[in-house]
């Protein structure tokens, strides 16, 4: 009996230049991933965003994240990337919901998915996002059975890419069919943690019971 096909699906937050490397490396193997960017954080070229291990992260700008992001979906990580828990229920939905019409007009596509800033959420997040048209709401959290979530809304993904045991759950999740990680590319600080990625998505593709797929090709 041929062995069930697991689907892999990845996400990738806040649009910043070293997204550039990453998506090239993701090209190279024909993976697919969504990236979450905050449309009001972005200028028509880079800027410096913040300092991550010493060192500078500097975010895309409008310039040039047509092509960055080519063939890749985009979602929506808000507007500004604020703690969404701690605004007005109006702040929220104008969070939500201006995030995500700006990034669908500039890309030409429509943008189903929703990251919640520094992992986040309440009640009154999720509904903004729910009614806002998200498809789910992706939370930071660690679970064995991605798919289906309890709540779409709070969408637990299996693990962060440097997890230290991203590869037993990656194994486990063959039992469920999914395996959903997520990063910032940034946090790849080091050649040797470049090579060690490209290794990772190397063996994923690779592995004949894993396929690539698209997070919103889960709920269709």
């Amino acid at each position: 009996m041929t062995p069930p096909i697991m689907r892999v699906v990845q996400c990738w937050d806040d649009g910043v230049t070293t997204d550039i490397r990453l998506t090239e490396i993701l090209r190279a193997y024909g993976a697919k991933a969504t990236f979450n960017l905050n449309a009001g954080l972005h200028q028509e070229h880079r800027t410096h965003s913040f300092v991550y291990r010493d060192t500078g992260v500097t975010r895309l700008g409008w310039s040039e994240m047509k092509a960055v992001y080519h063939g890749f979906n985009v979602g929506n990580h808000s507007l500004t990337h604020p703690h969404l828990e701690h605004l007005p229920a109006n702040e929220v939905f104008r969070e939500v919901a201006e995030g995500r019409d700006r990034l669908a007009q500039f890309f030409s596509q429509p943008v189903n998915g929703f990251a919640y800033p520094f992992g986040t959420y309440s009640e009154v997040t999720m509904d903004a996002v729910r009614e806002t048209g998200h498809v789910y709401g992706r939370t930071v959290g660690q679970v064995s059975v991605p798919f289906p979530p309890e709540n779409a809304m709070a969408f637990h993904p299996c693990c962060h890419v440097l997890a230290p045991d991203f590869w037993q759950r990656y194994e486990s999740a063959k039992q469920c069919g999914v395996f959903y990680f997520w990063g910032h590319s940034y946090e790849l600080i080091s050649e040797a943690m470049w090579r060690a990625f490209d290794g990772m998505i190397r063996k994923i593709n690779d592995d004949p019971q894993s396929r690539w797929a698209d997070i919103l090709q889960l709920f269709t």
